[in-house]
């Protein structure tokens, strides 16, 4: 308590005097050497007020108009040369604000809230330098905007060493203002540029960073909303890109094709492949362009496939994408891991998704019935619950398939034509075999496999069964359902009821034993 208490008191101190030196600045040109005193704080209890007095004291210096106006001259040439005071202190000002955006981007590798409090004194001067430029326009209504202090920002969040996950968090929510996000967008597409081409074996830590600001990243879904700006103009021209939604989408695309362009880390791109069909392609100039990409993370196997399909059947339906391969693909992921993965419900869901048209060819539905129905036999009784439906649901699709179920003359099990190992569904003669596999889980130790089992015995309904609930059927739902089931009351086994162990011989060996 004594140590927090001294640590309190020398905070309060450092901040009174600290304010005593942030008032002799603003009151005195001639006290401007005070600034190295605000900025030469070390102390961890003198840095957060040090921060506090720099937004205090630059800040006003902004709004009063008391910063050098135009490019920067080189500090000792200035004040070295015949100009007047009044430029000589602008300039020198001047270069004292950069000194200080250069120190609040260390800080940026603090951890909150030293870090967190860095942040928004940057996108304070962010916000006064875009309303008080310290550029002069071009030209009369030109769009002004303090990029190279934003795109320091910018870069502070993409750090190659350290998570910034808790500074994105806060800074997720400048970007709902419409000139905060699209020049997010163009800082992110120069880094990704830049540090990817620089480095030949980039830190997880950066692509992790990255995923994060990208995917914050989201548009308005209309053309007609009203923007939002984060630095206040007194007139908006059309003739200015932040505020058309076309340059949005456009700045949008071109940030996530230079993201995608790299190889990421497998962690990461399972994160991309997650979120793509929702977040990215609806808002995309030009979703084409992420076919190769997509194919590539579909023809890597595994999980990365799996996630895959939603994007590309996407392409597909949506956008009359040409992808002749894609159910061959999916045909390829059924294998026994599938029911073992962490995306199982996932897949089962899209897989449900992509085999709804009643359109599909017999051949490859039949192909898909029977691989399911193999693999059933290993599967574990959660999963069972899960495939058997979804068998049925493609025989009440298809009825042309229905022949798998009703073909009492078909051939042996020893002479089953199917052939599991064939790659292409259309090669693997399915239709000509039958779902024997079913019959055999009619005999399953589990009453309600067996019980699902059963249905193809008799006559399908019309009505699919809604497989949704069963996605995410674990095996102790399972053991949790059975101990809640009530067994049936006792029932009466003998008529009358015994005397004995042994009926009338235990009252004969009682007299033996009395008698003894």
């Amino acid at each position: 308590m004594a140590e927090g208490a001294e640590g309190a008191e020398g905070a309060e101190g450092a901040g009174r005097r600290l304010g005593r030196l942030l008032e002799a600045v603003l009151a005195s040109p001639g006290e401007a050497n005070a600034v190295f005193d605000i900025l030469a704080a070390e102390d961890p209890e003198a840095v957060q007020e040090a921060v506090r007095a720099c937004s205090r004291l630059f800040g006003a210096l902004l709004r009063r108009g008391e910063l050098f106006v135009g490019p920067l001259p080189p500090e000792d040439a200035v004040l070295a040369g015949s100009g007047g005071a009044t430029r000589k202190y602008r300039v020198w000002m001047r270069h004292r604000y950069h000194s200080c955006c250069g120190r609040l981007r260390e800080l940026l590798d603090h951890r909150a809230p030293v870090g967190v409090l860095a942040l928004e004194t940057l996108m304070k001067f962010v916000r006064l330098e875009g309303a008080h430029p310290l550029q002069r326009p071009k030209w009369e209504g030109a769009y002004l905007f303090p990029h190279r202090l934003f795109r320091s920002v910018v870069d502070g969040l993409l750090s190659p060493e350290e998570d910034r996950s808790l500074l994105l968090a806060r800074f997720r929510e400048h970007l709902e203002h419409d000139d905060v996000r699209f020049h997010t967008m163009r800082a992110v597409t120069d880094a990704l540029a830049r540090v990817a081409g620089g480095h030949p074996e980039v830190p997880l830590a950066f692509w992790n960073n990255a995923f994060t600001l990208v995917s914050s990243v989201s548009l308005p879904s209309q053309a007609g909303h009203t923007p939002r700006f984060y630095v206040e103009h007194t007139d908006t021209s059309d003739k200015w890109k932040v505020v058309h939604l076309k340059e949005h989408r456009k700045a949008f695309q071109l940030m996530w094709l230079t993201f995608l362009r790299h190889k990421l880390p497998l962690s990461v791109c399972k994160k991309v492949l997650v979120i793509l069909h929702d977040t990215v392609l609806p808002h995309l100039a030009q979703p084409s362009l992420m076919l190769d990409f997509l194919t590539g993370a579909c023809d890597s196997g595994g999980a990365i496939s799996l996630l895959a399909l939603n994007g590309l059947f996407i392409l597909i339906h949506k956008h009359n994408l040409e992808y002749p391969d894609f159910y061959r693909k999916l045909y390829g992921l059924l294998d026994p891991s599938i029911f073992h993965v962490k995306y199982r419900a996932r897949f089962f869901h899209l897989a449900d998704l992509f085999l709804s048209s009643s359109h599909l060819p017999a051949y490859l539905v039949a192909a898909f019935a029977k691989r399911l129905s193999r693999l059933a036999l290993t599967a574990p009784p959660e999963a069972q619950l899960l495939v058997l439906p979804f068998i049925c649901n493609l025989l009440r699709r298809h009825p042309a398939c229905r022949a798998l179920v009703h073909r009492p003359d078909g051939p042996e099990l020893d002479s089953d034509p199917y052939n599991p190992l064939e790659e292409d569904p259309a090669h693997s003669r399915a239709l000509e075999s039958s779902l024997w596999e079913l019959q055999a889980l009619q005999r399953h130790y589990h009453p309600e496999v067996s019980k699902a089992a059963s249905v193809v015995s008799q006559a399908l309904s019309t009505a699919e069964v809604h497989v949704a609930p069963l996605l995410e059927l674990t095996a102790f739902e399972m053991f949790e359902r059975d101990l809640e089931k009530k067994g049936p009351e006792q029932v009466p086994l003998e008529f009358l009821p015994a005397q004995g162990l042994l009926g009338r011989q235990d009252s004969l060996c009682a007299q033996l034993f009395t008698l003894s």
